[in-house]
């Protein structure tokens, strides 16, 4: 790739959490590019962008022209995303982490690791008539976290039913919520009153079985978009997934209980033979001093899915039990993005 055909880049959002990781994600791994915009609304402008230089400050998105960029990165909060990915789209491939776009059917919805392979016909000129060529959506983090560690199961034996508890990090509802945990654990460990609660009850020292608003029917749309979303990127539009989703006490790493059952035959040695090839999966044997993965430890050793405690369900022929952990900011989010980016530039450029 010459300097002249090197990709130019934006990034709204760019002040966020998921924006932050993936501008160190793009130096780390030494991204080429010709430019990068870094954008967001009305609260971030004149920032300097995390880890960059002086120079390098945040600018506004309502004045930026979307011509002036080839690969859109939206890092930022849904609305922001409604208003400007389809326009931005009209110029560049946009990538879009945000909830707006997930539910259309008209917008593919891309787990690099799982379904990446849809993207070859999208650089190529489109995914298929009536499609929005432009536009690419991303799971919600643990979304990414439970296909990841589905697809090779499912390859194996035939995914049937998964049972799902999630155990979410805070920084899942963003760089505020990462405050208000942090206040509330020192108030309560200098013996005060916490007086901030960033979902509505205290999250320091607790857990909230509650992630995003319950429907009528006492299910949250968390819960909701695990179903939907996880069916979308295994292409499984039937797969029964009964899910909880619960709020931790935990900066940065999603944890998963799964209990996933299958059509065929299926041992933990098998099992353990396609998770250790599977695309970004890391599978933790239940060896010491490496028990199993936890959010603390090698959820921050970035880039993978971790799977530990796998072992056979003894009460359920065709079923295994397992634990996951993953950095929802950095492998989820960030990190997704920056190789759905790799896939569209490696075959377009």
């Amino acid at each position: 790739m010459t300097a002249a055909t090197r990709p130019r880049l934006a990034i709204v959002g760019a002040a966020s959490l998921i924006g932050e990781a993936l501008i160190e994600l793009l130096r780390e791994r030494k991204f080429a590019h010709a430019e990068l915009h870094l954008l967001d609304d009305a609260r971030d402008l004149g920032r300097p962008a995390a880890g960059e230089d002086e120079a390098a400050r945040i600018g506004d998105v309502e004045g930026f022209d979307f011509a002036r960029a080839d690969v859109v990165f939206f890092c930022s909060r849904a609305a922001v995303a409604e208003r400007y990915a389809p326009a931005a789209a009209a110029h560049a491939w946009v990538i879009d982490g945000s909830s707006a776009f997930r539910g259309r059917d008209d917008v593919p919805l891309i787990v690099a690791d799982v379904n990446g392979g849809l993207l070859a016909d999208a650089a190529a000129g489109g995914f298929a008539p009536g499609l929005h060529r432009g536009l690419i959506a991303l799971p919600g983090s643990a979304s990414v976290a439970l296909a990841t560690v589905l697809a090779p199961l499912h390859a194996l034996a035939g995914l049937e039913r998964a049972e799902v508890a999630t155990f979410q990090a805070v920084s899942g509802s963003g760089r505020s919520a990462m405050e208000g945990l942090a206040a509330e654990t020192v108030d309560l460990l200098g013996g005060r009153t916490t007086k901030r609660h960033s979902f509505g009850k205290q999250i320091a020292f607790n857990v909230i079985p509650q992630v995003d608003a319950l429907d009528a029917d006492g299910v949250s749309l968390e819960e909701r978009r695990l179903l939907a979303e996880t069916r979308r990127v295994l292409g499984l539009p039937q797969l029964a997934i009964n899910a909880t989703a619960v709020r931790v006490p935990v900066f940065f790493g999603h944890s998963l209980v799964v209990h996933a059952s299958f059509t065929r035959d299926v041992t933990t040695a098998a099992a353990a033979g396609v998770l250790t090839a599977g695309s970004g999966i890391e599978l933790v044997e239940t060896v010491p001093p490496k028990l199993y993965p936890t959010p603390a430890t090698e959820a921050l050793q970035p880039d993978r899915v971790y799977v530990g405690r796998l072992r056979a369900d003894p009460t359920r022929d065709r079923s295994l039990n397992f634990w996951v952990v993953a950095d929802n900011v950095r492998k989820c989010a960030a990190h997704n993005a920056f190789s759905v980016a790799q896939i569209l530039v490696n075959r377009s450029w």
